[in-house]
């Protein structure tokens, strides 16, 4: 039997809850397959331990993470710790170093979901995200703190080599897709050296994948094309901030942020790769058992295939649009279904498959 060591940081808010669901569904999976079992080893890196200890990964948390095949991630962010605290404390260490600069993050409608377009059937979008540098790369600081010349500084930080490799990940994307269209998302009218160096490189990396089209959009422009002609976009590559912001939006549009999946890729395998839902910590609803499992189930499908378990990963997505076909929505899809009952109701469609 194949064996996947998944280490699990459930987090905060309602990490906890949605990942806890996922597990369930996953062990209803796998023992239904018989062919690979999930080897499972949780850590409590949250910010109740940040606020307990001072720290969100303890010493040597990376070099014991880098023994497993995948991290199973629910959420970062609590009302008590600062937001950039949180980030810079416990998911963006991960990111950065594993080397996940590929995030990957699928949009479209599913069965018996409602988008707020009247054309949301067509949106079947993957969204593929810079994650290793940018705007996101930590390069900045602030001077003379608390007096009226105070000074802060952000610097996005663009490499070649990340530029090509993250442009490189799209195209192999977008030519195992049926439509084989990439569009490339920057501000270069206004942002004429990083942002510029995206297009030189996108064009460039475009000559090896010449049965690819492609097209170019402005960052702002391109939200209206998603509002108006969801068709006309497959895969889209954008930088750490604008496909951060972008990909909230295509889930939006699909019908909420708690159908939103993700994965953090090393794509050379060098490291363990990261999955987690995108709707962040959500306090409003945090210990009432409403939160979506959808967007946790989509992101354990994705790790499923990362893992090689492509059989699996189909029955698994398979399950999931049998229950939103029928109807068994949680509050923030207009639905009533409790969490609990979401998750028994992809149990059951994996049973019953």
């Amino acid at each position: 039997m194949r064996e996947h060591r998944i280490a699990v940081i459930p987090g905060d808010g309602i990490g906890p809850e949605v990942i806890a669901a996922g597990l369930r569904v996953l062990g209803v999976l796998a023992a239904g397959d018989g062919g690979f079992a999930l080897k499972v080893e949780h850590f409590d890196w949250g910010s109740e331990r940040y606020l307990r200890r001072g720290h969100y990964i303890p010493e040597e948390g990376l070099a014991t993470l880098r023994g497993f095949d995948a991290i199973f991630f629910g959420a970062v962010g609590s009302r008590q710790v600062p937001d950039h605290v949180s980030l810079w404390g416990l998911r963006l260490p991960i990111a950065q170093g594993f080397d996940q600069y590929a995030n990957v993050r699928p949009a479209r409608l599913l069965p018996g979901v409602k988008s707020p377009l009247v054309n949301g059937a067509d949106i079947d979008w993957v969204i593929v995200r810079e994650n290793s540098e940018g705007e996101y790369a930590g390069h900045g600081g602030r001077v003379h703190r608390g007096l009226p010349i105070e000074v802060a500084t952000e610097t996005a930080v663009f490499t070649a080599t990340g530029v090509q490799r993250i442009h490189r990940f799209a195209f192999e994307l977008a030519r195992k897709r049926p439509c084989k269209h990439l569009t490339l998302v920057t501000k270069s009218n206004a942002q004429r050296f990083g942002m510029v160096l995206w297009d030189e490189v996108f064009y460039e990396v475009a000559k090896d994948f010449p049965d690819v089209k492609t097209d170019r959009e402005l960052v702002d422009a391109v939200t209206t094309r998603m509002v108006l002609k969801p068709a006309s976009l497959d895969v889209i590559v954008a930088t750490n901030l604008h496909a951060d912001i972008l990909s909230d939006l295509a889930a939006a549009l699909s019908g909420s942020l708690g159908l939103g999946a993700t994965a953090n890729l090393n794509p050379e395998r060098q490291f363990p790769s990261m999955f987690e839902p995108i709707h962040g910590s959500a306090f409003d609803i945090v210990g009432q058992g409403i939160a979506n499992p959808i967007a946790t189930f989509w992101t354990a499908s994705m790790m499923l295939e990362h893992l090689g378990e492509t059989a699996a990963a189909q029955r698994l997505m398979q399950a999931i649009e049998t229950v939103t076909a029928a109807g068994i929505h949680t509050p923030d899809l207009g639905g009533t279904a409790t969490t609990a009952q979401v998750t028994r109701a992809v149990s059951d469609a994996l049973r019953d498959g």
